[in-house]
């Protein structure tokens, strides 16, 4: 009897767990504004948790007080209303990832967004893990070719490294990344584009240039349009590192665009003002450069232990007047391996891509470099800052001397071979090529509107006829003597027969 007695003791009390374990994982919806609700009655959430609404509609949780959660709504069309019941998930915000996303569409969410089957064999992961160690982490030695001449040779990109790219608006960042993407077809790098509220005018655009030229099946994007509530642009880039840390532990190369973090600040700075955080600098929340440090921190190259592959990030930040002086301009480039700046007034001049050299920088440098384009680009840097000091000198109408003279002459010639068209990309020995044509003198008797037809038909002339040269330069990746040699004469030879054939 007592033993019946303790049995029916404890199932009570079992029972009473239950029942206050599930009246615990229920909430009531007390306010709602703006997108965001205050929910009394979930005293066991925590921070980033998933909630759920009986309308449908979804949230995550990014403000905990002593009673009451503050959940930010993802959708708009699901309307909350007061008194209505959310339930805890029991799980931070997760997404699913899987092989299968290459060539997809998908939200911030992760759900597909295109008319393509659903996605199977998927793994969730969360969007925000810490970031690995200094230990789990490799030196950069290996280049992330863009396919853009001036870039590759003066601000070379490695894989793992985190390059900013900032400008003013319409002066060729996006078509420089589109470039960048395209550049990567057969080079095994999976290419993640995360777009941060732009239009789907735009997104539409991107996906049938990456379609039509054959990159789309290596490329994943990640969509948070114009139109979304900004808790989807603020986790569009948490969601797109997921994905790419997903391939990384693979063994695999990713390049990871952020397009653009300015969008994602500014949705950052909206939800926090409607949570009702303190304003700092420029009305942003105090933990914004927290923000993006912690997003960037997640790109690398990583040991064997880690995954063994590497994720490249391109942060995109839009500046107002050429000011790089500002608050998340600042942040980025203090947060980043270096910058890419465009240049209004060089686009307006018709120099594209519109790269300021002079504001431009990669922290990594030649180790990000094959020994062909180091050889070639050494004193290049230095011809166009003083190509730029001496051009606005003569402005004034003053007479130069020769050697001045000679700087002007070579650094218009430079610049030229520099130009490149859009979604036209080269490759190293391309590069290289070009740029030996350059060093090598072979480029200044010629009329400056020829020097890039020119170039061009060099290097083909070099892989159609000499394919032993070409391929050694793409084998060894150096410039070896004898190879040097090899080219003098066969520049020689083409010189003749282009001046015959210009005849």
């Amino acid at each position: 009897m007592k033993k019946q007695v303790n049995t029916i003791s404890s199932l009570e009390k079992l029972f009473e767990d239950s029942q206050e374990r599930d009246f615990q994982e229920i909430g009531t919806v007390i306010k709602i504004s703006d997108g965001v609700c205050r929910v009394f009655g979930l005293n066991n959430a925590v921070f980033g948790e998933l909630i759920e609404f009986d309308s449908g509609n979804k949230g995550i949780i990014l403000d905990l007080d002593e009673d009451i959660a503050t959940v930010v709504l993802f959708d708009r069309f699901a309307p909350v209303k007061e008194q209505e019941v959310a339930h805890r998930s029991n799980s931070i915000f997760k997404i699913p990832v899987c092989n299968a996303l290459l060539g997809r569409v998908v939200s911030a969410r992760g759900m597909p967004l295109d008319s393509k089957e659903e996605l199977s064999d998927i793994t969730m992961m969360p969007i925000e893990i810490n970031a690995p160690g200094i230990i789990e982490r490799v030196p950069i030695s290996e280049p992330l070719e863009t396919g853009t001449t001036i870039v590759d040779s003066l601000i070379p990109i490695g894989k793992g490294q985190r390059e900013l790219v900032i400008g003013n608006r319409q002066t060729g960042k996006t078509t420089f990344l589109i470039d960048t993407m395209l550049h990567q077809k057969g080079k095994d790098v999976i290419c993640v584009y995360v777009a941060i509220g732009q239009k789907k005018s735009t997104i539409a655009k991107l996906i049938e240039t990456l379609s039509s030229n054959g990159s789309l099946d290596y490329t994943i994007i990640v969509s948070a349009d114009a139109q979304e509530m900004s808790l989807n642009h603020f986790i569009a880039p948490y969601s797109g590192s997921t994905i790419a840390e997903f391939f990384m532990r693979q063994g695999k190369d990713v390049l990871i665009i952020y397009d653009d973090l300015t969008n994602h600040a500014i949705a950052y700075r909206e939800l926090s003002l409607l949570l009702r955080r303190p304003a700092g600098r420029e009305a942003y929340p105090g933990d914004i450069f927290y923000i993006h440090s912690r997003l960037l921190e997640r790109a690398g190259r990583f040991t064997a232990e880690a995954g063994g592959g590497s994720i490249s990030a391109i942060p995109v930040i839009q500046t107002q007047c050429d000011d790089i002086s500002a608050f998340i301009p600042t942040n980025l480039i203090s947060i980043t391996d270096g910058q890419i700046f465009f240049d209004t007034s060089l686009f307006n001049n018709e120099v594209r891509p519109a790269v300021n050299v002079g504001l431009s920088v990669s922290r990594v440098g030649g180790a990000a470099q094959t020994k062909a384009i180091k050889k070639v680009s050494g004193a290049l840097k230095l011809e166009l800052a003083q190509y730029k000091e001496l051009s606005a000198f003569a402005q004034f109408g003053s007479e130069l001397d020769h050697s001045s003279q000679r700087i002007l002459d070579r650094g218009k010639r430079a610049i030229e071979v520099l130009k490149q068209l859009r979604f036209k990309t080269y490759s190293f020995v391309d590069q290289s090529l070009f740029l030996w044509l350059l060093k090598e003198d072979f480029l200044d008797t010629l009329p400056m509107q020829h020097i890039k037809d020119f170039v061009e038909k060099y290097s083909n002339y070099v892989k159609t006829l000499y394919p032993e040269i070409y391929n050694s330069i793409k084998k060894s990746e150096d410039l070896s003597d004898d190879i040097t040699k090899e080219l003098k004469k066969v520049a020689r030879e083409f010189t003749i027969a282009h001046v015959h054939q210009g005849k």
